[in-house]
């Protein structure tokens, strides 16, 4: 067996700092998101991609993988906005095991009226502290990590055959 490779002190600091402000960010964010909107970080995660998609209706896998989460936990969520009336489901036309996520009305008023405000604390509590410079290096690293992590979510995330579907 080999030796792990510890981190070193700055590396620990670091990546401590990293956790941290993670946690702080995702605290404050969805804190201000239910206090000014009253939708969760979760019910946000799923309407920001309906209300930017062709007709506010994505299959529910490509909805699942646009968030990065497991079906059971979409699937827990879209039953919770669907109760509220801010999504509906529907049978896939195209192809009849899939199903689809449509943004009701309500819905894309709910986002409508969520966005101005979560973009701003977005721009306070994050790019406010941040140089263009910063933001560029900031991107270049992110995708670089990013770039290097195995996509865990689904093995089929590269496959682009329909009958492979790991959401549904």
């Amino acid at each position: 067996m080999t030796e792990p490779r510890w981190l070193d002190a700055r590396e620990a600091h670091l990546w401590q700092a990293y956790r941290d402000t993670q946690r702080e960010l995702t605290r404050a964010l969805e804190a201000r998101l239910i206090s000014n909107s009253g939708l969760s970080g979760a019910d946000y995660a799923l309407l920001h991609p309906l209300s930017t998609a062709e007709d506010g209706v994505l299959r529910t896998r490509d909805l699942g993988r646009s968030v990065g989460w497991e079906r059971s936990r979409l699937s827990h969520q879209v039953s919770r906005m669907e109760k509220r009336g801010l999504v509906a489901r529907e049978d896939c036309a195209a192809d009849a095991r899939g199903s689809m996520v449509r943004l009701t009305d309500l819905g894309r008023k709910a986002v409508e009226a969520a966005a101005p405000d979560h973009v701003d604390a977005v721009r306070t509590y994050f790019f406010d502290h941040l140089s263009a410079a910063e933001q560029q290096q900031l991107t270049i690293l992110f995708e670089r990590v990013l770039g290097g992590i195995p996509s865990a979510a689904c093995p089929a995330a590269e496959c682009d055959d329909p009958a492979v579907d790991c959401t549904e």
